[in-house]
Order: structure tokens, then sequence, then C-alpha cells
């Protein structure tokens, strides 16, 4: 098989792990109060440690400092405008949250405005996504073992995104196929924005242009990092919970560079 097939399975996998968020909303009705701060610090964990360690040194590497930093920091400008643009009408990680709000009393409580809700939270997910696709196809270039743990770190915030989605959605129509299709249309974007990434890129690929595009990579992942899955995680007020899941999630990186 291809390091391109690779690449795009791996970022397809990554992106349905949002399906995985979607069946979960339905199975598990109360969630042990760790699972999702240790998840997704977990996650947080394998981001820093892979941008910090690996990403950004085999950029530094390859372009130098100048390039490098500008790179990364260019990362950090996209993603946050993409923050800026998409509604931010719900915490995407917040299970708990949405259990409350929307699990309750369907006959008062679930209205058009539930759909609207889901809806913007799945517009929202699915524009964020776009990059984190990117993100992952181009490390899986580089190194297919980089792209697996990346894809990995992607697919655990994904889950509880995919919840965020589907709970909505399917308090507000009653249809679990609706609310699953709606939650499977978010995470598609990531194989999407690796196609893209293929279509367009590829042509043009360097290890100079890699190396560049690591570096924003780097940016993205820090930023999703600290602006949404950590403090995500600290909204569960399970503090020692998640600093226990940053470090673990670091340590799987750690473990995995020395293995692979």
């Amino acid at each position: 098989m291809s390091d391109v097939a690779i690449a795009l399975g791996l970022t397809l996998l990554a992106g349905l792990s949002t399906t995985i968020g979607g069946l979960l909303a339905f199975v598990i009705k109360r969630p042990r109060r760790f699972f999702l701060p240790l998840a997704l610090g977990i996650s947080g964990g394998v981001m820093l440690y892979i941008s910090f360690v690996e990403l950004f040194p085999h950029a530094l590497g390859e372009i130098g400092e100048v390039k490098t930093a500008l790179a990364f920091f260019a990362g950090m400008v996209f993603i946050a405008i993409i923050d800026l643009i998409i509604p931010q009408m719900e915490n995407p990680h917040h299970f708990s949250d949405h259990r409350r709000k929307h699990g309750g009393n369907r006959g008062s409580t679930c209205t058009s405005a539930l759909m609207r809700t889901g809806s913007f939270t799945a517009l929202a997910i699915t524009i964020h996504n776009f990059p984190e696709g990117i993100a992952t196809f181009a490390s899986a270039m580089n190194d297919v073992n980089l792209g697996m743990v990346i894809a990995f770190a992607i697919a655990l915030h994904n889950i509880p995104e995919g919840i965020s989605v589907s709970v909505p959605i399917y308090c507000a129509t009653g249809s679990r196929k609706t609310a699953f299709k709606y939650s499977f249309i978010s995470g598609i974007a990531e194989p999407i924005g690796a196609v893209v990434a293929y279509l367009i890129l590829m042509p043009f690929l360097s290890d100079s242009l890699l190396a560049i595009m690591l570096a924003v990579v780097a940016g993205i992942m820090v930023y999703i990092s600290v602006d949404e899955i950590i403090p995500a995680a600290y909204s569960y007020g399970k503090s020692h919970i998640v600093v226990v899941g940053v470090i673990f999630g670091m340590a799987i990186m750690a473990l995995s560079l020395l293995v692979l």
C-alpha cells in the first residue's frame, strides 16, 4: 500500500471517530466522571509532545529557525481565524452539559432551537476538522508511524465532538439515524481536507514544503490543545485526572517514538 493511501486511510479513521461519539451518546447514559477528562488530557498531551519534540524540530533542521517560527505561528493564526468565524454555541467536548440540557424532557425542551444548536455545532466541527485532516495527512506523508499517533490523538478528541452533535439533534428529531448522519458528515471533513491537501500540495511537495507544513501542523495542534482540548478537560473539575492524562499522553508519545 502506498504512503498516500495509508495517509488518507489514517485521516479517514480519525475523522470518522466522530461517529463513535454519535453512537456513544445513545449508549452511555451516565459516563464515568473521569472518562472524558482523562481521554481529552491524553489527546492534549500527545499533541503537545509531538508538536514540540517531533514536528517543530524536524522543520527546524530542514528550513531553519526563521521559516519554522513563521510557519508555526501561521498555523496558530490560521486555526484562530477559523475559531473566530465559526459559531461558538456549545462546548463540543462537554458530554454532561449536553445530557443535562438536551437529554431530559423531550416534550418541553426539544424544539427547533435544539436542531439549530446541533446543526451549528456540526457546522463548526466540520469547518474545524478540515485543517485537522491536512495535519494528519501531512504528518503521515512524512512518517507513517507519526501519522498513526497523530490520528490516534485526533480521534480521541473527535469522539466527544460527535456526542455534541448527535445529542441535541436526536433530542430535537427523535431520530437516531438523523443524529448519526450529522455526526458522520461533521467527521468526513477530515478526509476531505486530506484529499484537498493531496490534490493541491502533492504536485509541489518537496522536503522544504513538507517541513513548512509540519511546522504549520505543530502550530495548529498546539493551539487546539491549549485553546480547546485541555480547557474542556478541566471544565469537569477533575484537575488531577487531566494532568495524569496529559502526562500519560506524553509518555505514550515518547515511548512510541523510541519503539517505532
